[in-house]
């Protein structure tokens, strides 16, 4: 069967965990696909994982842009019938180097949460004032495979136990989870209206540590307490 272009959209930040898996589903399905990444002025980094996707030597473009220059993003979203924002300004492993936010925020456990909630806050009512229609999917912990080479933050929170970081415990108590896979085809519905959770299943630190014990015996892993 001839495979039919459904039409050009553009996700912002491919080389994240969720956008490159979208990226996958969208050529699968038959999409045109331009997509942002960084400036790499001495063009060092390696693109072959989204490059040597399934459709991607004809129907993926890949565009330099900043997010602290919007207008950078013009060339790529332009003339697309879609845009699928899941670029950010950046992700930290160790949450207390480099920081660039105030002493009293660094004692804030809820900032993390406001920098995902006032944007999407944002989004709903400028789309409401300009006319756009904005659908907004809010996943849980998103686990799974990775497509790009970084480990994502998600994955390395959910691999507490392995790694041995009991101070990632806290957020993996009672987890909800979601496959990005699963995330990523979330994000493809054409019909959605508003905004949509985004989640599978919830387990407890205590059963992820018995279910990890059972399939990766050879790492020591510290009981949880």
């Amino acid at each position: 069967m001839e495979e039919v272009d459904k039409g050009t959209v553009c996700v912002t930040g491919g080389t994240g965990f969720i956008a490159a898996w979208l990226i996958k589903r969208l050529l699968q399905q038959g999409y045109s696909v331009r997509t942002n990444v960084r400036s790499d002025p001495g063009n060092k980094r390696d693109l072959s994982f989204l490059t040597t996707l399934p459709g991607a030597a004809e129907r993926l473009e890949i565009f330099c842009a900043d997010l602290n220059d919007p207008e950078s993003f013009d060339a790529a979203i332009g003339g697309c019938k879609r845009v699928f924002h899941l670029a950010t300004l950046s992700t930290s492993m160790c949450p207390r180097k480099h920081l660039l936010i105030g002493r009293d925020t660094k004692r804030n456990q809820r900032c993390y949460i406001m920098s995902k909630t006032l944007p999407e806050k944002e989004a709903l009512e400028s789309g409401a004032r300009h006319g756009i229609d904005v659908v907004t999917v809010i996943p849980s912990l998103v686990v799974g495979p990775s497509i790009c080479p970084k480990l994502p933050a998600s994955v390395h929170t959910t691999l507490a136990l392995i790694l041995g970081l009991q101070h990632q415990y806290p957020y993996i108590l009672n987890a909800s989870m979601v496959h990005v896979d699963d995330d990523g085809r979330a994000h493809i519905f054409p019909n959605a209206k508003g905004r949509y959770n985004c989640s599978a299943h919830t387990t407890s630190l205590q059963k992820m540590y018995e279910f990890l014990l059972a399939k990766y015996a050879e790492f020591p892993m510290p009981t949880p307490e």
